[in-house]
């Protein structure tokens, strides 16, 4: 057989992964759904939290972060609470499910086709779903009493009450319950008391079951205190935690009150400075945001805890995660979302569970559109819709396996693209910003003029282009590459051994590659053409994994896999 016959070219690879990510990783879904005891899960998330404010909750880093991975470049699309919110039901960037903000006509509660959602999807496949808390801004305001569809057990907050941390009412299955002013009628700590029994209830339960928490904290919400810094939207701490980071300073990386913005679009040019009692106004709101997450981080124990008192904490996947970021005078902009910027987009994200491993870091690039592919792949569900996102759990599981996709970021004035040391985005206005993150994290200087830059930037736009019109498998998808072996015999299958080269027509685009087999480094390779040499003595007899991690010129990563099992292989 001529040498080229005998290549075999995995040309197929980044589809078949794609593939197997919308299906929710089909085999290990298929074998969960199996399974006589299916995982439940459990989501908590805050609204508007940074990720540098996750130092305050030490309950979430014990019996979180400890026990699982904690995904340091997590995004979401849409930094704002309904698109959000929707992209976490549905998987979908904006553009795909249509939830352009947070009010009517091009938003809210009322614009999301709810008939269609994660928890529909979840009921259809076993599960008892829960919603617990704030869901999405409108809701509520035709029907207090209703409850949307593919919720088992409904607990949620019906607009306007769902802004205010006192005197509120929770639609509780239907029946509307109002709460008052006492220190006992503290929302966080009334949902945590309301999620430890609903847990309780499901130890009974042969079902398993999904449950969305999501807190108010620490977003802003009524009522407002005397102190309170006038024309600033503030959270209400529990009473309990009032003043305890009365002395905390605010942080002031190098883009606060953002000195020369003449590089940034209008809208952040015509801000003025910020001066000093603004400065103190925006401390006193982040202090107060602090002091509202020490709630939520009693009430992480208290839902961890229960998981562990009716047995069912090791079968649980937990998430923790944010809605979105916000701004504290980064830039000049003295509070809000929305805006690109890397503390409105990026999110804490952390996750336990079975078969996660503990106290691990992860680097891949992942945004909120990989959280109802994550769900769906655990409980072995079927999705209803075409999600853009992937699961996380194989990235959980293996730190060396990358996607080499970018991430959208979009709201109706603006669309860009974020790699791991690029973003670039286009306003209608016409304006642009391209910043190199690997020099500039701060985004202080944008390079959208420089012309040094401008093969950067037309292939970032090119990328752009194509995922602002992306659905599914598009969406996901890295470069063309594609990983090629042949066996080399030498007697005894034993003694043979496979050539590994990285190719495809992006095959230029490859800085560098390392080669690894079951996690073990076999070869860095830092020149064309990137190849190794496998001795079948270093597979395991029952099969390995071989891995080729891909670092691109333009410093996106993405990994090509190859099982080696028999001299077939």
């Amino acid at each position: 057989m001529a040498a080229s016959t005998r290549w075999i070219v995995l040309a197929a690879l980044a589809a078949g992964l794609s593939a197997l990510a919308a299906l929710g990783g089909s085999a290990e879904g298929k074998s969960r759904a199996d399974a006589a005891v299916r995982p439940n899960v459990v989501v908590l998330e805050t609204d508007d939290q940074t990720v540098e404010s996750m130092r305050v909750m030490p309950n979430v880093k014990t019996l979180i972060a400890d026990q699982g991975v904690t995904f340091d470049n997590s995004f979401v699309s849409y930094s704002l609470c309904c698109p959000s919110r929707s992209t976490f039901l549905t998987g979908q960037y904006a553009h795909n499910h249509g939830v352009w903000g947070n009010a009517a006509p091009n938003g809210g509660y009322y614009k999301l086709d709810s008939t269609n959602t994660l928890p529909v999807w979840l009921q259809r496949a076993g599960y008892q779903t829960i919603l617990l808390g704030k869901y999405l801004n409108q809701y509520g305001t035709r029907n207090p009493r209703e409850i949307p569809p593919g919720w088992g057990q409904w607990y949620g907050t019906p607009d306007p009450s769902t802004y205010r941390y006192l005197n509120y009412t929770i639609n509780e299955n239907g029946n509307l319950v109002q709460f008052g002013n006492t220190a006992a009628d503290y929302k966080t700590d009334v949902e945590s008391r309301l999620a430890v029994d609903l847990i309780s209830r499901q130890a009974t339960d042969p079902r398993p079951f999904f449950m969305w928490f999501t807190f108010l904290a620490p977003h802003a919400g009524g009522p407002r205190d005397p102190d309170d810094p006038a024309n600033l939207g503030t959270p209400m701490p529990a009473p309990r935690h009032r003043n305890h980071f009365v002395n905390e300073p605010l942080p002031m990386p190098p883009s606060f009150n953002e000195a020369d913005v003449s590089d940034k679009p209008a809208a952040v040019r015509n801000r003025a400075l910020i001066g000093p009692a603004r400065i103190k106004a925006i401390q006193e709101n982040y202090q107060q945001r602090l002091e509202s997450l020490l709630a939520v981080d009693d009430a992480v124990a208290k839902v961890v805890n229960e998981l562990a008192a009716i047995g069912k904490l090791n079968d649980t996947y937990i998430i923790f995660t944010s809605d979105n970021g916000f701004m504290h005078g980064e830039h000049r902009i003295q509070q809000g979302k929305v805006v690109l910027y890397e503390p409105s987009i990026r999110v804490p994200l952390l996750m336990r569970g079975p078969g996660i491993p503990a106290g691990q870091h992860r680097s891949q690039f992942v945004a909120n559109i990989d959280l109802a592919p994550t769900i769906v792949q655990a409980a072995g569900a079927q999705a209803g819709r075409v999600m853009d996102g992937r699961s996380l759990i194989p990235f959980a599981k293996d730190k060396l396996l990358q996607s080499g996709r970018d991430i959208l970021v979009e709201t109706p004035t603006y669309a860009g693209v974020r790699s791991p040391n690029w973003l670039y985005a286009e306003h209608v206005t016409g304006e642009k910003e391209l910043y190199n993150l690997a020099r500039d994290r701060d985004e202080l200087g944008s390079l959208q003029t420089n012309p040094d830059y401008d093969r950067m930037e037309a292939n970032l736009a090119m990328r752009l282009a194509r995922l602002r019109q992306c659905k599914g498998a598009v969406c996901r998808r890295g470069v063309q590459l594609s990983l090629g072996a042949r066996l080399q015999r030498r007697g005894t299958c034993r003694a043979s051994r496979i050539f590994v080269r990285a190719g495809g027509p992006a095959v230029r685009r490859i800085a560098n590659t390392a080669f690894y087999i079951d996690g073990h480094l076999l070869k860095r390779d830092r020149r064309a053409p990137f190849t190794v040499f496998v001795p079948k003595r270093l597979a395991k007899p029952n099969g390995s994994l071989l891995e080729a991690l891909t670092t691109l010129t333009d410093s996106r990563r993405q990994t090509l896999t190859r099982h080696i099992n028999g001299c077939a292989f």
